[in-house]
């Protein structure tokens, strides 16, 4: 049976401060679950509707609360409930400055909407970037909306929270930083790297300065045909996903 202090915990995780108070995030959905529980994300607890004891058994869960779809819907965030919830630990990753020296990184300057963030953690991981860098002003990562926007790909990518203009300062001067500008070089014809960072603007107000000073290659994405009128500019994780192709596509 589903209490009501279990209920009232993960209402109560809908809010940053209380997530970081236990420590915890909500995850729902099968797909969703299962990467977590295949990946090496702390299981806390799990809620689930019959149809999944049989799944739960095979990952070693016996002490799964199980209830029916009115019992679901009084725990979960979603309109309809996907049959099965997880109450999983926040990862802890230290902190490894010298990544980018020989891999390929994102940096999100303040970007605010969940959606966009879970999208971009979704892009990385399809894209094999296994480490973005948020200013300390993005959207926390545990969000719900988050979280169910990343459809798994939390499990597999490592987010860090970082003041990025003193992180930047503190890498090595060797690495590429790349940056998106309306003024910046032509993507598809400047040299692009294996390694480095690539920064992403605010929805917005695009890099802010302080992060635009440590920007080493400046990029635009051109519109087409050129010359004609066309939206002022892209959606960020639109934008993040033609970025992480074309630099994908040189290493082919």
């Amino acid at each position: 049976m589903l209490s009501k202090n279990l209920i009232k915990l993960i209402h109560s995780l809908e809010m940053k401060k209380f997530r970081k108070e236990h420590n915890l995030f909500v995850a729902e959905g099968e797909k969703l679950v299962k990467d977590l529980l295949t990946s090496a994300v702390e299981c806390e607890k799990i809620i689930a509707t019959e149809q999944f004891a049989g799944m739960l058994q095979k990952f070693g869960i016996k002490d799964a609360v199980i209830v029916n779809e009115e019992e679901l819907k009084k725990a979960s965030f979603l309109r309809t409930p996907q049959g099965i919830i997880g109450l999983f630990k926040q990862k802890s990753t230290p902190l490894d400055p010298t990544v980018p020296q020989h891999e390929l990184c994102l940096a999100l300057d303040d970007v605010q909407d969940p959606g966009n963030l879970g999208t971009i953690v979704r892009i990385a991981d399809w894209f094999g970037i296994k480490h973005i860098y948020c200013s300390n002003g993005t959207v926390d990562v545990y969000n719900p909306k988050t979280v169910q926007a990343t459809m798994g790909a939390i499990a597999r990518v490592e987010i860090h929270y970082v003041e990025l203009p003193q992180f930047f300062r503190e890498i090595d001067k060797s690495i590429p930083i790349y940056g998106t500008f309306l003024n910046g070089e032509n993507i598809y014809e400047h040299k692009l790297s294996a390694n480095g960072i690539i920064i992403m603007g605010n929805e917005g107000k695009g890099i802010g300065a302080k992060c635009e000073k440590e920007v080493s290659e400046r990029l635009h994405i051109p519109n087409y045909p050129k010359g004609c009128e066309t939206s002022e500019s892209l959606n960020v994780s639109t934008a993040t996903a033609i970025v992480c192709s074309e630099f994908r596509r040189r290493m082919s």
